[in-house]
């Protein structure tokens, strides 16, 4: 049985120091019900710099860009719970103990020293996001040693060639992801080829590999994996390969310019304050609420949809969760459009907390 971590421990750190030899069908469970939160702390992040764009101008890449990640992102979260029912997991994502919270640690101790918050899309917001996806081996820009979520899912997939027996094709989701040119499938994960493929999608989508910057998944040709699109636009410029050496890749290709975005200001411990002088008025307690309330049927939602035995029931709630994501988004841009109190020029945002329905 799964133990119920919450999500601030170090809890990947301590199963990547366990022995192989006790990897096994336990050690699976716990590892991908923090791949399942992993993959769910990207989602706020991510759409608030890509709520936060109002007006892209002529140039439409950067938003593209960021509705390729969200997308490719929500689709991972389905990944991970389908390889967690397979072998007989329970996701986990309704529970105020286990819900990621911002700012805050990414869950189980992956990139220690790494703050995650809520904001507006900023150079600042884009070193994070890049930060959050920087592979073990990047193509470009050497690194302190770390936890990254790669090297967590290497692990995960050895487990399962070790334990294919594990695989029993048990509450599988299945549905088209895609959405403009973005997102996955969901596949039923019934045998160790399909496992080793949605793995394989999941890092390479947000790392590349270690030969090339490339999305080797892309919807479209030429797309690169999200660390290198993040920080291609941090950088200003493409991501290209060098003319003189085709191997090699820098950031000398076209400018690209940063859109104009909705001064989001940094959402503090605990959200918003919601009394006292600098609280807000009654429409943005409103608005707040209601992403809140969106956010957490969403979860609610996702969690219902693996627990189903009947396919139809869980296509069903799949749905309804898509709905309350989509929901999420007027609220969220009104708010980053109100201004804060406190004469900074920022303004409120989503908060994205867990209240119980």
């Amino acid at each position: 049985m799964t133990t119920l971590v919450d999500y601030e421990s170090n809890r990947i750190v301590e199963l990547l120091d366990q022995p192989a030899e006790l990897r096994g069908a336990d050690w699976l469970r716990d590892s991908l019900q923090q791949a399942i939160l992993l993959e769910l702390a990207t989602l706020p992040p991510y759409l608030c710099g890509m709520w936060s764009i109002d007006d892209p101008g002529p140039d439409e890449r950067v938003r593209e860009a960021l509705h390729t990640i969200v997308f490719d992102e929500m689709s991972h979260l389905g990944i991970a719970c389908n390889l967690l029912t397979t072998i007989g997991g329970v996701p986990r994502l309704a529970d105020v103990r286990t819900v990621p919270k911002y700012p805050g640690p990414l869950p189980g101790g992956v990139r220690p020293g790494l703050t995650v918050v809520l904001s507006g899309l900023t150079k600042e917001s884009l070193d994070l996001y890049a930060r959050i996806e920087e592979p073990d081996d990047p193509v470009v820009e050497r690194r302190a040693e770390h936890t990254s979520i790669g090297a967590f899912y290497t692990a995960i997939l050895t487990a399962f060639r070790n334990h294919p027996e594990l695989i029993t094709g048990a509450r599988q989701v299945i549905r088209n992801m895609q959405f403009h040119g973005a997102g996955n499938s969901l596949v039923a994960l019934d045998t160790l080829s399909a496992v080793e493929s949605a793995i394989a999608v999941i890092k390479e989508q947000g790392e590349g590999t270690s030969a090339s910057p490339e999305n080797p998944y892309p919807n479209e040709s030429g797309e690169l994996a999200h660390f290198y699109a993040f920080r291609e636009i941090h950088r200003g410029r493409e991501f290209v390969k060098v003319s003189e050496n085709p191997e090699r890749w820098d950031f000398t290709g076209p400018e690209i310019p940063m859109p104009h975005t909705l001064p989001m200001g940094v959402v503090p411990s605990g959200g918003w304050p919601r009394e006292g002088p600098s609280a807000p008025g009654q429409d943005t307690l409103d608005r707040l609420d209601q992403v809140n309330g969106a956010y957490s049927a969403m979860l609610r939602f996702i969690e219902q949809a693996w627990r189903q035995d009947v396919p139809a029931q869980a296509t069903t709630l799949l749905k309804d969760a898509v709905k309350k994501m989509r929901d999420l988004e007027e609220p969220a841009v009104a708010l980053m459009g109100t201004a804060l109190p406190d004469g900074s020029g920022r303004t409120y945002g989503p908060e994205f907390r867990y209240v119980d329905g």
